[in-house]
């Protein structure tokens, strides 16, 4: 069978191919995995769209397509991000063999199985699971309205109950990313059986089925060894499978980043970090009401800071060059966000500035609103101590910060206490 096989960085110019139509409707059939643009004689251009992995897809016709999308950080900073964690210490020697992005597989293999074992060497977690099957004999409760529906014999009984075992959503999505690492193109062979000997200790799991989406866990103090290892599984799951609008369901097979999320992610952890110890809570997409009167439009903000029960700043974090000025389109959603939250302050925390953009933060004050809006900026292609340094740096302006000290005046919006 061909193969065509592509390789685009994540951002840049991308890259100029010959395209047949058939390749073309199996690129596009996965929804943001990259940008085709039509280039001079009738080629194309394939440019990055903030993802980062290996992806292997097939056209219409049944053509195999191998996606390589490179990223533009280091591998060791990368991993950085994904592996940053408060209980978890960065460890630069883990991924000092990591120095080319061609690693970039054998990295996050090898990351997977370092941070699994460390998961499972205190033994695999169990829960309750509500079961409802038909047994002959009476376990838990009758499913009466099952049960009466039956005709003939009594047996066997429609009964549900709660079983205790592992087969429960955290060791499920933890099992399919073990399954899928060891699956990887240029995974080290010790890699391989280390990811393969672990998926072993997980026996009576049922790994996700192809196309199936991930199953909702939520943390408690009884799965919080399993967060970490979570957390990196589901990154690499969450391209797994996609559905574009009216087509059924395409399987992607390989591992898919989103850059956005995963900067997100190490933004919330290492704010989550300095803020606590100065009394902020942290509460990262949580959802709200109250954009409107109605309570009718919800919005979700990456970031919401409390003291005491109230909203005190709202954070967006931006994976994105910040220019001289904002994007409006930034502002105006932070602007939102403040105004339905009752605040006088938000934040914009871009991943990089442009050649010639000042570093330091900038306040802009909001006309007829009192709202100041601040942009930052964090270089992630500083070194990892460096790179918390700019966090906690970070996290220290935003409590110390006055509105009136960027020119705001006072809003009279209020927003009532909550502990959510």
């Amino acid at each position: 069978m061909n193969r065509l096989d592509l390789e685009v960085r994540e951002t840049g110019t991308g890259t100029v191919r010959d395209l047949t139509a058939d390749q073309i409707a199996g690129l596009i059939r996965v929804p943001g995995l990259l940008r085709l643009t039509p280039a001079a004689g009738g080629r194309w251009r394939l440019t990055g769209n903030q993802k980062v992995g290996l992806v292997r897809l097939h056209t219409p016709a049944g053509e195999a397509i191998r996606l390589h999308l490179r990223p533009k950080l280091a591998v060791s900073d990368l991993l950085f991000l994904l592996t940053y964690s408060p209980t978890d210490p960065w460890h630069p020697d883990e991924v000092t063999a990591a120095t080319a992005d061609d690693l970039l597989t054998a990295a996050l293999a090898g990351l997977l199985a370092r941070t699994a074992r460390r998961t499972l060497d205190a033994g695999v977690l169990h829960g309750y699971r509500t079961v409802e099957e038909e047994l002959p004999l009476l376990r838990g409760r009758i499913r009466t309205a099952d049960q009466l529906r039956r005709v003939g014999m009594p047996l066997p009984v429609a009964v549900r109950y709660d079983d205790h075992t592992a087969d429960i959503a955290e060791n499920r999505i933890l099992l399919t990313a073990l399954d899928l690492a060891a699956r990887l193109p240029g995974v080290p062979v010790r890699t391989n059986l280390a990811l393969r000997h672990l998926a072993d200790h997980l026996s009576g799991v049922q790994p996700l089925h192809p196309g199936a989406p991930l199953p909702h866990w939520t943390p408690t103090r009884l799965n919080s060894r399993y967060r970490h290892a979570l957390r990196l599984a589901e990154l690499l799951l969450s391209a797994r499978s996609v559905r574009p609008d009216g087509e059924a369901t395409v399987t992607v097979d390989g591992f898919l980043l989103d850059m956005p999320r995963v900067f997100e992610h190490f933004l919330e952890a290492t704010l989550r970090a300095a803020l606590s110890p100065l009394g902020i809570r942290c509460a990262a997409q949580e959802g709200h009401h109250r954009l409107d009167e109605a309570g009718q439009v919800r919005f979700r903000p990456d970031l919401v800071l409390y003291r005491s029960g109230r909203p005190v700043s709202v954070v967006d974090a931006k994976y994105a060059h910040l220019d001289a000025t904002p994007r409006t389109e930034h502002m105006f959603q932070l602007l939102a966000y403040c105004t339905a939250l009752g605040l006088h302050q938000g934040h914009l925390v871009y991943a990089a500035a442009s050649q010639g953009c000042p570093s330091a933060p900038t306040h802009h004050t909001v006309r007829r609103a009192g709202i100041t809006v601040t942009t930052h900026t964090v270089d992630l292609a500083q070194s990892p101590a460096a790179l918390l340094r700019t966090v906690t740096e970070l996290a220290a302006r935003m409590v110390m910060f006055r509105p009136h000290e960027a020119g705001a005046y006072t809003n009279s919006n209020s927003y009532p206490p909550t502990d959510t």
